[in-house]
């Protein structure tokens, strides 16, 4: 018999009774987030996965976060702060209040108008909740992107923020151009820089200029992505398995051989990543 939430929340409460589990008992909001954090992370993983024809691993991973959420309202009702009933009213609220050409008499004739919308109402709401710094203009457009969310991930969302106001590139290959110009600026401070160390004095502002000019390549990279409607995180976690699964692939034909990668040669190695590239395919 399919199980309901109501069920997952009494199993929750179950657990964490006198009667339920020591280790559940003992977790409070600080211990259980690095928890919800991985949780987040293993379900938007599993989204290419279910996207690859293997959606059992989605509804596992997206099973695990939302035990996650009943965890913390658990803790909040013991608390005396909220409950998980409490949660659901508070997201149908917000739901049907930022869909007003759905619930409401407003219109919205495509998805940039609904955008449009949503920023609005939401930067009303935060007016309302005195959470624009009590000044008398509007909060900023970036307000709701937290500087605490990973970085590639962060510039994705400040640039889709601002392309919601006409603050964006026209073409994906304006982009192009714009990453030409990066890379660019990007090799004349390293040229200096290097030869700046040659001369046996590295200068701190080059070094500083170095790292910038790999962030504004980054920055015009998501933006990019963005453009061509491909999440830029989940697109690096993709490269980043599959570099892991090609290197991999040289340790284990080198440990068959008897030898390890420090006794490999760059030449030996790229030849067995031509051979794991080849499997890939």
């Amino acid at each position: 018999m399919p199980r309901t939430f109501d069920e997952l929340v009494a199993l929750m409460a179950r657990l964490r009774s006198p009667e339920g589990c020591p280790w559940d008992r003992e977790q409070t909001y600080a211990s259980l987030a690095p928890m919800l954090l991985e949780e987040a992370y293993e379900a938007f993983e599993a989204v290419e996965a279910a996207r690859e024809g293997r959606p059992a691993e989605l509804r596992d991973e997206l099973g695990d976060l939302l035990f996650q959420i009943v965890f913390y309202a658990q803790v909040a009702r013991e608390r005396g702060e909220f409950d998980a009933g409490d949660v659901i009213e508070q997201i149908h609220a917000k739901m049907v209040r930022r869909h007003p050409h759905v619930f409401g008499d407003a219109s919205a004739e495509n998805a940039e108008e609904v955008l449009r919308n949503w920023e609005a109402i939401k930067a009303e709401e935060r007016r309302a909740a005195g959470k624009d710094g009590g000044k008398d203009d509007h909060a900023s457009l970036l307000e709701g992107v937290s500087p605490k969310t990973p970085a590639l991930m962060e510039a994705h969302q400040l640039a889709t923020k601002a392309a919601r106001v006409g603050f964006d590139w026209q073409r994906a290959e304006d982009i192009f151009d714009k990453i030409s110009e990066e890379a660019g600026e990007l090799r004349v401070a390293v040229g200096e820089l290097t030869e700046s160390k040659r001369q046996g004095a590295p200068d701190e502002a080059l070094e500083a200029r170095v790292r910038e000019e790999v962030g504004d390549l980054l920055f015009a990279v998501a933006n990019l992505a963005r453009h061509l409607k491909v999440e830029p995180e989940a697109a690096l976690k993709l490269t980043n398995r599959k570099f892991r699964r090609r290197f991999q692939y040289i340790e284990r034909a080198l440990r068959a051989q008897g030898r390890d990668p420090e006794a490999a040669t760059l030449d030996e190695m790229e030849a067995l990543w031509q051979e794991a590239k080849g499997r890939d395919k």
